[in-house]
């Protein structure tokens, strides 16, 4: 009688630890989804923001948006308003789905900072009208296209050919106007012109030469590219070919 007392008494203790371990485990999991499930607005981009580009031009073309995101998911450095951040700059492209983290932003001047010169590359400058720097598109980083502007030493006859198919951006910059010389005739009611702008790439010895030369005797004008873009070296475009089909 008293061993089934005995049995009966630890029967209910086991019982009861069995009981407190489970509702110590639910609740621990109910803390867990909480968490899990618990958000916080954060600024994410919904369309692709280019490096260069200012919080504020990317919120007014709707590529910004706030978006719930779980804590467990949440970046260092998240960001959540866009308004305070208008005149900040991405420093690396921004895409789909990606939190806006504050690592990725910088002021202007750290955005046109200029890259690294790959190993056997060199850094090379030339000074851009405005009609050929592809407007305010470009940034260190990027991909572009180097056509030349010429005459044909033998004919005289205007000429544009691809002289670089692909070369990576280094800098951008504002170069100072040159001023008018003394006794110039300057049109008063011309309009002001824009600095040009100084572009550094990098490029190879050969194709340094290429670009200075071209630089020097013609024009130069930069094509900006992406990861898609097709360029085939091909023959010079004037005015006899200007409208002929291809093939």
């Amino acid at each position: 009688m008293e061993r089934r007392r005995i049995l009966l008494v630890a029967a209910v203790l086991v019982a009861a630890l069995g009981t407190a371990l489970v509702l110590v485990y639910a609740r621990g999991a109910d803390a867990r989804a909480a968490h899990r499930f618990d958000t916080v607005d954060v600024l994410v981009a919904v369309a692709p923001i280019g490096a260069g580009e200012t919080v504020g031009d990317a919120d007014a073309a709707g590529k910004l948006a706030v978006r719930p995101v779980s804590r467990d998911a949440l970046l260092d450095g998240h960001e959540t308003d866009a308004a305070a951040l208008a005149d900040q700059v991405a420093l690396v492209p921004i895409y789909p789905g990606e939190q806006v983290i504050a690592a990725k932003l910088g002021s202007a001047s750290e955005a046109a900072a200029p890259l690294p010169i790959p190993a056997g590359q060199m850094a090379v400058s030339v000074n851009l009208t405005d009609a050929a720097r592809v407007s305010g598109f470009l940034a260190p980083g990027a991909q572009v296209a180097v056509f030349l502007n010429g005459t044909d030493e033998a004919s005289g006859q205007p000429f544009t050919r691809l002289l670089l198919p692909r070369v990576t951006v280094l800098g951008v910059g504002s170069a100072a106007p040159q001023s008018a010389a003394a006794g110039d005739d300057q049109d008063p009611q011309a309009p002001d012109r824009l600095p040009p702008t100084l572009l550094t790439v990098a490029v190879d010895q050969r194709d340094a030469q290429k670009m200075l030369f071209a630089s020097a005797n013609g024009e130069l004008a930069f094509a900006l590219l992406d990861g898609d873009s097709t360029i085939e070296p091909g023959r010079a475009v004037t005015a006899q070919n200007l409208f002929r089909r291809k093939g």
